[in-house]
């Protein structure tokens, strides 16, 4: 009783709460065992108390005749023994000292890691220190998955600390839009109308594709994507390609660039005039029917027009009666006009004229008999008598008296 009594006494400069130096002596069965320098006390420091981490092998964080700083949690007395230890941690300690260093800190920008995905947002560790970011605060976008942080380190403002709350909240999206308005500055500054920019396909739409110009998202719409018409913006370029786009348009203010592809590459009219030529006849498919014609593909992009009154010697009412979508058909070229973008065609042309009745017109119509107009009498030369020809002014006037 008295060996007990003095080894309770001997402990009693060891309490709870206080930050001790202590040596380990092994490392087994997953704790390490140690000793408490000046006092003679034995503590134990588990894996729990020594990092999150539950996989983790003890012996990569502690190992025999290491001195360690840990912080006392309680007292322990064996069941069977009269033996006194402490139980001691090593993490609530690197916490405490992390709490301490985060007073004041508010608004400055630290870099922490993802540790779990939990309801609401994301769990993240800063020196031993788990704090917690919110789901609508981890991106400009709001993120669902956020298990995609896991494991990564990024940079995080601190929003709220509160020792006594244990509440620690950070924002990731107020660096990402700090880091893009600059990254935006920076490319405004350099960019023009008219310039040619390379950027990343970052995303596409059903109206356009999105083009990562280095912080600034330009937009390519769907018509500024290729030559052809009604193309898919998945058919013509892909999320992670590089591309070259020519700036349209840039409204600085409101962080918008309006963005051309199809303005980079060579267009379908360029140089047709040496494909194309009046007089020739060549194949083509049907692309679109109007109520004025057709429109024929005769080149890759290139649709010429077929006007109503070309499509066939016969009277046609509307040129779906005659043709239809995706037909392929002979045309003969009529006019090439590259300025305008304009080719005319016909197909009446390189069919033979049927003959026709003589009572009926070009359309095969029965010509209407018209009134008869009067006749017109033809001009005739008359001569004038005799009697009335060489006539002088003595013979007109002799019988006046001067």
């Amino acid at each position: 009783m008295n060996e007990f009594e003095d080894l309770l006494n001997s402990v009693s400069e060891v309490n709870p709460g206080d930050v001790v130096t202590a040596e380990v002596l092994t490392v087994d069965n997953g704790q390490a065992n140690l000793v408490i320098e000046g006092t003679g006390v034995e503590g134990v420091l588990t894996l729990r108390e020594l990092t999150n981490d539950r996989d983790a092998d003890i012996n990569e964080f502690v190992k025999a005749g290491e001195t360690l700083e840990v912080l006392v949690l309680r007292q322990v007395v064996g069941k069977d023994t009269d033996t006194v230890t402490f139980l001691v941690s090593k993490k609530r300690l690197e916490a405490r000292k992390a709490w301490d260093k985060l007073v004041g800190r508010e608004e400055e920008v630290v870099t922490v890691k993802g540790t779990r995905a939990v309801k609401g947002g994301l769990s993240v560790e800063f020196e031993g220190l788990r704090g917690f970011i919110p789901a609508s605060m981890l991106d400009t976008r709001f993120v669902r998955n956020t298990e995609r942080f896991v494991g990564q380190e990024f940079e995080a403002k601190i929003k709220e600390v509160n020792a006594a709350e244990n509440r620690f909240i950070l924002s990731r999206r107020e660096v990402v839009e700090e880091v893009a308005a600059a990254a935006r500055q920076e490319v405004f500054s350099k960019i023009e109308v008219g310039s040619v920019v390379t950027g990343k396909v970052a995303r596409l739409t059903s109206f356009g594709a999105f083009i990562d110009l280095g912080g600034v998202d330009g937009l390519v719409h769907v018509t500024e994507l290729s030559h052809e018409r009604n193309v898919s913006p998945k058919s013509v370029v892909t999320v992670g390609e590089d591309v070259d786009v020519k700036v349209l348009a840039i409204d600085e203010e409101e962080g918008r660039v309006s963005l051309s592809l199809k303005a980079t590459t060579p267009g379908p009219w360029d140089g047709v005039e040496q494909k194309l030529a009046a007089g020739d006849v060549v194949e083509g498919k049907v692309k679109r029917l109007t109520d004025f014609g057709a429109f024929v593909e005769v080149l890759p992009g290139i649709d010429g027009l077929v006007h109503i009154s070309q499509i066939s010697h016969k009277r046609v009412e509307n040129p779906k009666d005659a043709l239809s979508v995706g037909q392929d058909v002979t045309v003969k070229v009529l006019e090439v006009n590259a300025a305008d973008e304009r080719v005319s065609l016909s197909i009446k042309a390189l069919e033979e004229r049927p003959a026709q009745d003589k009572s009926e017109g070009d359309n095969g119509e029965k010509r209407q008999s018209r009134p008869r107009r009067p006749r017109r009498q033809e001009k005739r030369d008359y001569e004038l008598p005799e009697t009335q020809t060489g006539f002088s002014m003595a013979d007109l006037f002799g019988d006046i008296e001067l």
